[in-house]
């Protein structure tokens, strides 16, 4: 039987009957290396407290262009990973709040998990020749492409690029620096 995980090293599962495994069920379109995962590892490790992040009481406006440059590169470089989770939460909230981007999304993983099955039976054969997961995967990418169309998939993206613009760039620009640590003083020059 398989555990939580064996479902991300497929290697380590032993073979089983009929039925379904979780090979079949968590198809190789997750990466299933570490490279990923000591990713999100590391930007979770890194997430600086949420009360600190949101506090209100740290906002102010900056008194010159010179404060500005300096807050918006030190608290871009102290809150990254805040910033990473603030960008995947609105990717999150763009596809939940469009019904048609979900189905869009369902049809796209779904045809991509029938390729995925269908190799696994044997390979897939197109005019005589064997055809590559690349372009099985650039198949199912051009099946679902009319719903990314329909669903207005160009101006999620572009919704999401400038959604994070504004909120990241807001909040590094207003949030008061934190105190820096000994001899890791930005000196920056008054405009």
């Amino acid at each position: 039987m398989a555990t939580g995980n064996d479902l991300f090293n497929p290697g380590t599962e032993e073979e089983e009957g009929p039925g379904l495994s979780a090979r079949t069920l968590l198809p190789k379109l997750l990466p299933t290396g570490s490279a990923g995962r000591e990713w999100l590892e590391q930007r979770r490790a890194t997430i600086r407290p949420w009360g600190s992040f949101l506090d209100q009481r740290r906002f102010s406006r900056p008194r010159n262009l010179g404060e500005l440059c300096q807050r918006l590169v030190r608290n871009v470089e102290h809150y990254q990973s805040n910033y990473v989770f603030v960008f995947l939460g609105l990717i999150l909230y763009c596809v939940i709040t469009s019904p048609m981007l979900l189905v869009a999304l369902a049809v796209f993983f779904g045809a991509c998990y029938i390729l995925y099955l269908r190799t696994l039976q044997s390979k897939l054969v197109l005019f005589g020749r064997e055809v590559s997961p690349a372009h099985q995967y650039a198949l199912a990418g051009a099946i679902s492409f009319p719903f990314f169309w329909l669903a207005g998939a160009g101006s999620a993206v572009f919704w999401v690029l400038g959604a994070t613009l504004v909120v990241i760039g807001s909040h590094a620009a207003f949030h008061q620096l934190e105190a820096a640590p000994e001899g890791e003083e930005l000196q920056m020059e008054p405009v």
